[in-house]
């Protein structure tokens, strides 16, 4: 039964009105972006790349339940997709869905580039791949200093801007070492100290992907990031900062058990030497030689029920996936726990781990988001929200005016942060 049309006018006009107050609440950043005693806020942003929503329950993880338990938590992070490395971490920083921001994938084509961009290439160093302002650019752009330890993006000058601090990524850098480098930036005076800092690491996702989510590896990785996580809470408290500090610690995505009786053969339907695949796994991207992207959708299209196959231009609206030259022309998704992949690159890596790729919503690619600090709600559960929120709470905690995004103006502030 519907409602009657003036009711119906007035709650949509409370709505309207309501999300006005809320933009102008949360949209102006204070003066000097200090708090009432003169002080600017410090943000450091964690990022324990692969880590389930779940893991925090179910590991040795005393250290991020307490940073949990005097703070805010989300039932789940969604990511947004593909759910994969770069592009999540980049979501984050920026609050634009990856069409948006340029990074569709780890590895990647632009029409109008020479070379291929992958995360390991020089091409990810190049400012021309990457869209948008990161939260590092728009600090720096009023007036605050920003260091950044590996986060994807930090080692190119976006918009001509690089982190007043950044490393070149080195995955040999030890998980205690990375904290140092942080706290080391954080002991500087005030006037040299970052307003905004961020890590990353990646142990949980490597162990998961090499040896499993049941395997002593993967125990020990969470159990080392809980503990890097203490070091750098108490190192905080040790530089007197852990009064004006936030600390929000995110994933990019989930992970889910693969096996080798869930795996569709693209041999089985095309031969692998007549595409160019950029991505396998829990994702397909791929990309005809000849150049006949209809042939090659009809040899995949409705030909196992564990693969969804779409032209670029018709994946669902709701993965916000389209309008950037840069998506492949086919895009194929497996269902949650299957792999898709040629014999011979399986042969070269046997399935022995998890993986994620998958639907941003299925419940394993759900990602960690964890925040506690002086203007942080205490002990607050909030229902699963998507990731290109994150990018406008952060610019809030640190009194900055956001660039434009996909977020929704104030959506998560309002849920998070005590006024």
């Amino acid at each position: 039964m519907s409602r009657p049309r003036g009711i119906a006018f007035l709650a949509l006009f409370a709505l309207v009105v309501s999300g006005t107050c809320l933009a102008r609440a949360w949209g102006v950043p204070d003066t000097g972006g200090r708090d009432a005693g003169g002080r600017a806020p410090i943000l450091v942003l964690v990022s324990f790349d692969g880590w389930r929503f779940d893991y925090i329950d179910r590991g040795d993880t005393p250290r991020l339940r307490a940073l949990a338990a005097r703070g805010v938590r989300a039932r789940a992070l969604i990511p947004s997709f593909p759910v994969l490395t770069f592009p999540n971490h980049y979501t984050i920083v920026t609050g634009l869905y990856p069409a948006h921001h340029g990074i569709v994938a780890n590895t990647m084509q632009d029409p109008a580039m020479p070379a291929r961009f992958s995360m390991s290439a020089e091409t990810a160093k190049d400012a021309a791949w990457w869209r948008g302002e990161p939260l590092w650019a728009t600090a720096i752009r009023q007036g605050r200093r920003a260091a950044t330890m590996f986060w994807p993006g930090s080692e190119a000058a976006i918009g001509g801007v690089r982190p007043s601090e950044w490393r070149p990524y080195d995955k040999s850098a030890a998980t205690p070492a990375r904290v140092n480098q942080a706290l080391d930036w954080l002991a500087r005076p005030d006037e040299a100290r970052p307003a905004f800092v961020s890590l990353y690491f990646e142990e949980v996702d490597t162990a998961s992907h090499d040896h499993g989510l049941d395997s002593p590896a993967f125990a020990s990785a969470i159990a080392h990031l809980d503990a890097a996580l203490g070091q750098l809470i108490d190192g905080i408290a040790r530089l007197g900062l852990d009064d004006r500090t936030t600390i929000v610690v995110v994933s990019d995505h989930g992970m889910a058990p693969l096996s080798p009786d869930r795996v569709v053969y693209l041999d089985d339907y095309v031969d692998p030497a007549a595409i160019d695949l950029t991505e396998t796994g829990g994702l397909l991207a791929a990309a005809p030689r000849d150049g006949d992207v209809a042939a090659l959708y009809r040899r995949l299209h409705d030909r196992h029920p564990a693969l969804a196959v779409y032209r670029r231009e018709e994946v669902p609206a709701r993965l916000h996936y389209r309008g950037n030259a840069r998506i492949a022309p086919i895009i194929g998704i497996p269902k949650q726990g299957w792999a898709v992949t040629t014999r011979a690159r399986l042969a070269e890596r046997p399935l022995q781990g998890a993986t994620h790729g998958f639907e941003p919503r299925d419940r394993l690619m759900g990602a960690l988001f964890v925040a506690a600090g002086p203007r942080i709600r205490r002990g607050v559960v909030v229902p699963a929200f998507e990731n290109v929120e994150i990018y406008d709470f952060l610019c809030d905690v640190l009194r900055l005016q956001p660039a434009q995004n996909d977020g929704r103006r104030g959506f998560l502030s309002a849920r998070l942060l005590d006024r």
